[in-house]
């Protein structure tokens, strides 16, 4: 990780000056805030309902769950057919789901069986985000500024993980449930609207449905025989499983370790996106270079590193500095996530790969079924602590492994 002198960086054409950039950076960070305000709101509906945690934890596994279910054939449909026309159809199928509630929300009929149904058809769409919206981006830019592009949306999606859950938390208090349905109903079209005037073309491959399987496992060997690919495909799931799972606990922890207010609660669980928001800045600005692989593991490092010291504080205020210094480390990850795989794969094969990753993402309602286990068994700092020492301990292998090979 090396710094650039602010002058390049300056000289450069702004981002959110390119027309194509500019679409589907809007439509990415309107589709990041609604998932985040409906994951809110959905999961207040749920509780004030049924006053059952586990019907809540279900609404959001729900969402994630399809991403590890249908990632790899969001990759294969994202590398055969036209992805703009994908992407403008996901947005209106949100805008769809959202109405449906909206109306039953209205009529006093809605039931949390069609908020879980509603969720999973959303987490169904948004499973092809890398594969299509993602993959778009890497194809609008300039190749040299592919890196800071997808910072520059990484932070936006940060940011909507601030906003997202406050919105949805005053919009819900504001309006209620209806109401709530109908800002993100509106959001998703004026996101579908942008991507609609978006200028885009691409080289066109048949879909053949007896070669899916085929398709899918030619992407899986693409993965495996790059290193740098591979390692995205590993440190996904473990950050995913063992790192991002520390959220499932911030409640209990807050509450029960530090004492304090939900409204302090809620700022403890935005004080890894606030890191991530502070480096995607210097990222997305060109102030600071990542490159290969392992800017990806020390990204991932860093944030455990925090998420563990995080568990050991005996303070809130220390524990939500610690916080915010180890979402440093997420902008970094979040990057090259996507960064290594949009320059490392072939292009006939990018979204079959960025699927691939999909599927890793999806792995982390395992993780937050496991630390929820775990917790009930040791309690919330402990369970932290351990889901985050076996992180640690797989990144140690997976940079072992690396290190073999040149960087």
């Amino acid at each position: 990780m090396t710094s650039d002198s602010l002058a390049p960086a300056l000289r450069r054409p702004a981002l959110l000056a390119t027309p194509g950039y500019l679409r589907l950076w809007f439509a990415g960070g309107i589709g990041n805030a609604m998932r985040w305000l409906e994951l809110l709101v959905a999961g207040v509906f749920t509780y004030d309902v049924t006053h059952s945690t586990f019907l809540v934890a279900l609404v959001t596994v729900a969402r994630s769950l399809p991403m590890l279910l249908a990632g790899a054939l969001a990759g294969v449909i994202g590398e055969a057919l036209n992805r703009k026309r994908i992407l403008v159809t996901q947005l209106l199928v949100m805008a769809t789901t959202s109405a449906v509630l909206c109306g039953l929300a209205l009529l006093g009929e809605v039931r949390v069986w069609q908020i879980i149904l509603a969720g999973f058809v959303n987490g169904l769409v948004w499973a092809s985000e890398l594969a299509v919206r993602r993959r778009m981006i890497g194809e609008i830019v300039a190749p040299d500024r592919v890196t800071a592009a997808v910072a520059f949306d990484s932070m936006t999606n940060s940011i909507a993980r601030v906003l997202g859950p406050l919105a949805g938390g005053a919009v819900f208090e504001g309006l209620g449930l209806a109401g709530a349905y109908f800002v993100a109903l509106l959001l998703y079209l004026a996101a579908g609207i942008a991507v609609i005037g978006l200028d885009f073309r691409q080289e066109k491959r048949r879909l053949r449905i007896r070669r899916i399987a085929a398709d899918i496992a030619e992407g899986v060997m693409v993965a495996r025989h790059n290193p740098a690919i591979l390692a995205v495909v590993v440190v996904s799931i473990i950050m995913n499983v063992f790192a991002f799972s520390y959220s499932a606990l911030i409640a209990p922890l807050g509450i029960d370790r530090y004492g304090v207010s939900p409204t302090l609660v809620g700022a403890l669980a935005g004080a890894e996106p606030l890191g991530a928001i502070a480096s995607g800045i210097a990222l997305s600005a060109g102030w600071i270079r990542l490159n290969g692989r392992r800017a990806l593991l020390r990204g991932s490092f860093l944030f455990l590193a925090g998420v563990v010291a995080m568990a050991l504080s005996p303070w809130y205020g220390l524990a939500f500095m610690l916080l915010v210094i180890g979402g440093l480390g997420t902008a970094a990850f979040a990057t090259m996530q996507t960064s290594l795989v949009l320059t490392e794969a072939p292009a006939a094969a990018t979204s079959r790969v960025m699927g691939i990753v999909t599927m890793c993402i999806g792995t982390g309602p395992l993780g937050v079924l496991a630390i929820g286990l775990l917790a009930d068994e040791i309690g919330a700092a402990p369970a932290i602590l351990v889901m985050a020492g076996l992180g640690i301990a797989g990144l140690t292998w997976t940079w072992v492994r690396l290190g073999r090979a040149p960087v």
